[in-house]
């Protein structure tokens, strides 16, 4: 349902089922999937690729044009996975030429006020809290929950699994699987809560937390770390994650507290 107080551009695209409420705005160049919901006085602008089964709230804005001096008007999206969710006013600006696109992933739930800038990767299952704030570049992984009020520098990397407190600020890159608090920012210990709910053994759960014991507790530095957990334990997907994030970085990542 398309409401007639609503402006839907005749160069976009919308699947079966898509509604429209009264005084959303859909421009040109837009791709909706099926049965996503677009409420009243949001704007979907140029280059948005909506997936199914998303729900786009008042006052969002999808694909504004970037906050980035560098742009230039060069063709780009923003694309967003089925079933996810942008609250009020949300902005998620559209990508640059540095990589073209600014992706949030499948089921992910961006809560009110939060933005995500200009070639940002978000994944899948990620849950982004009220007025965080994402720069440029930024890379999030899955299953990663950003408390309220979170901001974030450009180019940082968060992990996948990562619990980080509300009203932090994220300088350098946070490792997978653990819990990131206080100023500045800090190993908090392993999120095994969230590991717990989303279905990791206990042994698995274990081992992470001694792998982290020999990179935060054991006083070597972080190359030194490394080659001790590659000797000391055997390879897993988890533990290959954890020294390939870490090994990655460019920006540092965080310290114990």
């Amino acid at each position: 349902m398309i409401s007639n107080l609503a402006f839907v551009h005749p160069g976009a695209r919308l699947g079966k089922d898509v509604t429209v409420e009264p005084f959303a705005y859909i421009a040109n160049n837009v791709e909706i999937g099926d049965g996503t919901w677009i409420g009243p006085n949001s704007t979907v602008l140029y280059g948005a690729r909506i997936g199914k089964n998303c729900k786009i709230f008042p006052s969002a804005v999808v694909s504004g044009i970037p906050q980035d001096l560098k742009f230039k008007g060069e063709e780009s999206t923003a694309e967003i996975g089925d079933n996810s969710t942008l609250r009020e006013g949300v902005t998620v600006n559209r990508g640059t030429a540095a990589v073209g696109m600014t992706i949030v992933g499948h089921d992910c739930l961006l809560m009110a006020y939060a933005h995500v800038g200009h070639d940002c990767e978000i994944g899948n299952y990620c849950i982004i809290g009220n007025n965080c704030g994402l720069a440029g570049e930024v890379k999030v992984h899955d299953w990663a929950i950003l408390s309220g009020g979170t901001l974030v520098h450009q180019f940082a990397r968060i992990g996948a699994h990562v619990m980080i407190g509300g009203g932090s600020r994220v300088r350098t890159d946070v490792p997978p699987y653990i819990k990131a608090d206080r100023e500045p920012l800090a190993y908090m210990g392993l999120n095994s809560v969230g590991l717990t709910r989303r279905g990791f053994e206990k042994e698995t759960i274990d081992e992470i937390h001694n792998i982290y014991r020999v990179l935060y507790q054991s006083g070597l530095n972080n190359s030194q770390a490394l080659e001790k957990i590659e000797k000391d334990f055997k390879p897993s997907k988890e533990r290959d994650y954890i020294i390939e994030f870490i090994r990655q970085s460019e920006r540092g990542v965080i310290r114990a507290r």
